[in-house]
């Protein structure tokens, strides 16, 4: 088989292999839409708070939102109690047509711990399973459930065998693994060896996704063959560079693939700074779009000068004036 395959995901099937990670703060629908134009085969939202959604939160709304382009999307959700997180589902299937719903339990983040979801899930597979449980029977068979999980608290406490476990039994579709502990964060490197190993352990029982340092096509390549995983996610790899998909689907197709010219790239961030003012406003959006643009014009001679002039932007008019010389480049 291709590196570059198809996915059955419970009942989805999906084209292609290479995802957007759910990236809290990033992956909303406005850079979805430019990574499903850039070739993602499949995009996450955003992780989104059940006890929020279950309270009328209206900014947790728009995070659930599907992008223009995306013929389909999944909803990452999370939270610490059972009970709230079926409620939430039911309403997640109410409110928007997603294809699938992802359990966030890896989450590092010490707030959200606090709130006994996110990482605190990987390292007590008991409540992880009634959690999955709880969503396997809002969504009834409509959707499929999945759940991502990180490798364990710490070094001395691996569970992702038995978190794994506890989400398969439970009813999940398939596993993605970003294999950090949770007192790594995002520091040090991710164990592609425990990714390996878990697809080992699922033994074909459900799909194993691999999450973690994959920043580069060439990356995204050795994941899949080291590991054997049925998909790649991208997360930091794909900030700023939203065609790293296509770029990855050439090389696994070809052994090659395509730069991307800088217009390009420029002309898919004022396309995502578009789709954001419509969400949030334009002066909202811009202000977001400053740390993004800094991404999209990583490699660009004078970056320094350019950059601190993306800082300062305030509108779309600054942003097409400042990028208005690439843009004019053929």
């Amino acid at each position: 088989m291709s590196l570059y395959h198809s996915v059955q995901i419970g009942n989805l099937a999906l084209d292609g292999n290479l995802f957007l990670a759910p990236v809290a703060g990033y992956s909303d629908r406005a850079f979805r839409s430019v990574c499903f134009q850039g070739g993602a085969s499949f995009c996450y939202t955003e992780m989104v708070s059940m006890e929020a959604l279950t309270r009328g939160s209206e900014k947790t709304a728009l995070l659930m939102r599907r992008a223009p382009n995306e013929k389909a999307y999944a909803v990452q959700i999370f939270g610490g109690n059972p009970e709230v997180m079926e409620e939430g589902a039911r309403m997640v299937l109410e409110r928007t047509s997603c294809e699938l719903i992802d359990i966030n339990c890896g989450c590092p983040v010490p707030k959200i711990i606090k709130s006994g979801a996110g990482s605190e899930l990987t390292r007590n597979p008991e409540k992880l399973y009634k959690i999955v449980s709880a969503v396997a029977k809002a969504a009834e068979g409509r959707v499929p459930v999945t759940v991502k999980i990180r490798s364990g608290w710490d070094s001395q406490n691996l569970t992702w065998k038995e978190a794994a476990d506890a989400a398969i039994k439970a009813g999940a579709a398939a596993i993605t693994i970003h294999p950090r502990t949770r007192a790594q964060g995002y520091e040090g490197k991710a164990d592609w060896n425990i990714l390996a190993e878990l697809v080992k352990f699922s033994a074909g029982r459900v799909p194993i996704f691999g999450s973690g340092d994959a920043f580069s096509p060439q990356e995204a390549k050795r994941m899949l063959e080291e590991s054997g995983c049925d998909a790649v996610m991208f997360a930091r790899g794909a900030m700023g560079r939203p065609f790293i998909f296509r770029q990855t689907r050439q090389l696994l197709e070809t052994g090659s693939f395509d730069e991307i010219p800088i217009r390009e790239s420029l002309e898919a961030g004022l396309k995502e700074l578009d789709i954001l003012s419509g969400d949030i406003g334009e002066k909202s959006a811009c202000l977001e779009m400053r740390k993004r643009f800094c991404a999209y014009s990583k490699g660009v001679q004078g970056v320094g000068e350019l950059r601190r002039r993306i800082v300062q932007a305030s509108s779309r008019a600054d942003y097409q004036a400042i990028f208005a010389p690439f843009l004019q480049e053929a």
